[in-house]
């Protein structure tokens, strides 16, 4: 399985889930240890689009390759899981995020997008057994469209 994370330059390298653990996101409360990735480079991109204000280019950001076994078991969080006004209810995912990571049952946990219908972002546990399987395949320098952050 290959896996797709976009970071500034200086954190490229941490797999701790430290960063989220500061700021919290939609998957997980301050405090709460996650490694946000995605299915595609371009779920990516729209993430980071999304986070960042208008005008501005985000920079020194690289694209990580991730790489895991294809037999590790995987929680699949379905629409259906989720209320229907999950996109707008954060509590609501932040506590599907916090019982994923406080049960330590599984190293993944598979999630609609909130950016892109029809996709797929993957939330790794970092406190998980199996994080050594988790592999950096590659680390290359990413420089984003700034079309995408016109005013």
């Amino acid at each position: 399985m290959i896996l797709f994370r976009l970071s500034k330059s200086k954190y490229s390298k941490d797999l701790s889930g430290a960063g989220a653990e500061k700021s919290g996101g939609r998957w997980n409360n301050k405090g709460i240890r996650m490694i946000y990735t995605a299915e595609s480079r371009a779920l990516c991109t729209t993430e980071i689009a999304v986070h960042t204000p208008l005008g501005n280019l985000p920079s020194d950001y690289e694209l990580i390759t991730l790489s895991l076994p294809d037999d590790i078991r995987i929680l699949e969080l379905k629409l259906s899981d989720l209320p229907k006004n999950w996109r707008q209810n954060q509590q609501a995912t932040q506590k599907a995020g916090r019982e994923f990571v406080h049960a330590n049952k599984y190293l993944l946990m598979k999630v609609p997008s909130a950016v892109v219908q029809g996709d797929f972002n993957y939330l790794i546990n970092p406190g998980h057994e199996e994080l050594s399987k988790v592999r950096i395949k590659s680390v290359e320098p990413f420089e984003f469209d700034a079309r995408l952050f016109l005013k």
